[in-house]
């Protein structure tokens, strides 16, 4: 479910729920904590050994962390559903709280918001107005654009951003990729091919497919370093290029191929790229993009997790991008002059792939 379109709620419902947002960033706070001062996992060992629960005094022994600071964060626990306190004061998991401990996408999103997006968020009023990622401050940058810093952000941000990106793609690139290769492609443009773990797959996957990975020069040498002690390297090109400027794409390419891409530009930078890609695309060739849509979600979570996504988008990546409504996205596609030659939803976690022809 992507949104509601009528309000069932009681009002003690709404007023709960209402009361939950407002608290939000306190909650939050509070679970990371007790996840990475390892209160989580000591519950859930406890559980797993003797089947009880443990005291605050059991854990202040165990964690030597003072009673006063257990009791803050397993009282918001509490009011979280994190954690849950029997009539002997033992406190356990509840489902929540496993997850959290355990599910790597709550691991991945987890940590995103916490070392990547949290600091930042406090320049989001600043962003909108400027359409300028401000938040991008806190890493030390002024430029408003994140790209070309990449491999310049701090620990754990820089870690951490990688794991994220890549946790979502390859979840989608074996399927995804099975679609590409059976147009049986001679060469790939991997347009914002980043480290290049797409480029690997296609080479490893294909023994007569060549890639050019076209990035901006910064992620190039990352992706060159990543690749250069591939046994089949020869069959990976690069070509740096900063797709923001007004000059035509290389051609030479049947497939060109962006994931996670597009949603890094606003609208109408979205539309410009995707002309220079029909001006360069042969008249038989493919553009197939991988994208995820909220409103392509089969879960409200899902479609939860990618619209605060789009507010990194807004205060770390340039100001105004972020992950687009199928709908909206699909009208780009048009003006730049393509069709929509085929459309795969629920891809690995959730992303959409579009094989685009001329029109």
């Amino acid at each position: 479910m992507f949104g509601y379109d009528q309000d069932n709620a009681t009002a003690l419902e709404a007023i709960s729920w209402a009361q939950t947002i407002c608290f939000a960033p306190m909650l939050f706070k509070s679970t990371v904590l007790l996840k990475r001062l390892g209160v989580l996992a000591a519950l859930k060992e406890a559980q797993r050994t003797t089947k009880q629960g443990l005291t605050v005094a059991e854990l202040a022994h165990k964690l030597t962390i003072s009673p006063y600071a257990l009791g803050v964060l397993l009282d918001m626990g509490l009011s979280g559903r994190i954690v849950m306190e029997d009539d002997t004061g033992r406190f356990r998991l509840t489902k929540a709280g496993q997850f959290l401990l355990d599910d790597p996408m709550c691991a991945i999103n987890l940590d995103f918001t916490e070392d990547v997006c949290y600091q930042a968020l406090d320049q989001l009023e600043a962003s909108l107005k400027h359409e300028r990622a401000e938040g991008l401050r806190v890493f030390g940058f002024d430029d408003g654009i994140i790209y070309p810093h990449l491999s310049q952000l701090p620990e754990p941000a820089k870690t951490t951003w990688f794991a994220y990106d890549h946790f979502y793609s390859d979840a989608a690139f074996a399927p995804a990729l099975k679609q590409v290769l059976s147009l049986q492609p001679k060469r790939i443009f991997d347009v914002g091919g980043n480290t290049g773990r797409f480029a690997r797959t296609c080479v490893e996957r294909d023994p007569d497919v060549a890639v050019s990975i076209l990035d901006l020069p910064e992620q190039i040498a990352l992706a060159q370093a990543q690749l250069k002690s591939l046994p089949q390297a020869e069959r990976i090109s690069f070509h740096p290029v900063n797709v923001l400027e007004d000059t035509p794409f290389p051609a030479g390419a049947d497939v060109w191929w962006m994931s996670q891409f597009l949603d890094c530009f606003g609208a109408d930078d979205i539309v410009a790229i995707l002309r220079r890609v029909h001006a360069a695309l042969p008249d038989d060739g493919t553009v197939c993009i991988l994208e995820l849509f909220p409103d392509a979600q089969r879960f409200e979570a899902a479609a939860l997790a990618l619209n605060a996504t789009s507010l990194y988008f807004t205060v770390l990546a340039n100001g105004k991008s972020r992950f687009y409504r199928s709908t909206e996205f699909l009208q780009l596609v048009e003006r730049a002059g393509f069709k929509i030659s085929a459309r795969t939803d629920n891809i690995g976690l959730g992303h959409t792939l579009l094989m685009l022809k001329k029109a």
